[in-house]
């Protein structure tokens, strides 16, 4: 009884010195001080604000950052002051804290980033930008480019979020679709040409509406009459209309 008394004590005793050896180094890690700020993201992501441009908003959210006491530093303030980048859809903030001696800390401030992730470039009139699949608006920059649907033509920002951007949705989420199509042109009154990549013909689409069924019997045109190496024998393939496949020959 008393050995397995003497074990639950040691069991105690052993919790209580690694919760006092813990926050004894949370207090010396929280007066370690900022001596630098280091930006991470994903090496695969589409679009890739440039570090420096990072730094310098986080700078702005606090301009004394450098040198500052961890426990000083507010770190939601940093995070939402970078995420109001049009290019990002999240940061984190934390930091990274080492040993310089035995009795000295310092540590580096890490913004961790998630950008958004463009799915259409639009090119209409004096607008250039990315939307995302939530419609988030994606400035274009020279810093970075994303090899993405293109859109061109006459039309508003309301008419690619809410027409256009549903459209292009539908066709990236089908594998036939998103290898096909190249571009996608929106003329004056509002109807939708697409240019695809293989076949040297444009598709007219005519209004979005009813974009799916539309769709679907392109591809079955496709299936039936181009693939027997008729890429190449149309000039304009139309499925404007209901129910109809109207092809025009060169």
């Amino acid at each position: 009884m008393l050995r397995k008394l003497g074990k639950i004590a040691g069991f105690f005793g052993l919790i209580l010195f690694v919760v006092v050896t813990l926050a004894f180094t949370s207090i010396k890690y929280n007066n370690a001080t900022c001596r630098s700020i280091e930006v991470e993201y994903e090496p695969d992501e589409l679009i890739r604000v440039d570090k420096s441009e990072i730094i310098a908003l986080v700078k702005a959210a606090d301009e004394k950052i450098i040198g500052k006491k961890f426990d000083q530093i507010n770190a939601v303030k940093i995070e939402q002051a970078v995420e109001k980048h049009d290019a990002l859809l999240k940061a984190e903030v934390y930091e990274v804290v080492t040993v310089t001696d035995s009795a000295s800390y310092q540590g580096v401030l890490s913004v961790r980033l998630k950008h958004r992730k463009p799915v259409l470039r639009v090119m209409s009139g004096e607008s250039n930008y990315y939307l995302d699949k939530f419609g988030g608006k994606i400035p274009v920059s020279s810093n970075y480019s994303a090899n993405v649907l293109v859109s061109t033509g006459t039309f508003d920002e309301k008419f690619a979020r809410e027409k256009l951007l549903p459209c292009v949705l539908f066709m990236a989420n089908d594998e036939f679709w998103d290898a096909q199509i190249e571009q996608v042109h929106v003329e004056k009154n509002g109807e939708v040409v697409l240019t695809p990549l293989v076949g040297d013909h444009i598709i007219e689409l005519g209004k979005l509406d009813n974009y799916e069924e539309k769709l679907r019997n392109m591809k079955a045109f496709y299936k039936q009459v181009l693939a027997d190496n008729n890429w190449n024998k149309y000039k304009t393939v139309s499925v404007k209309y209901k129910n109809q496949v109207i092809a025009k020959r060169r």
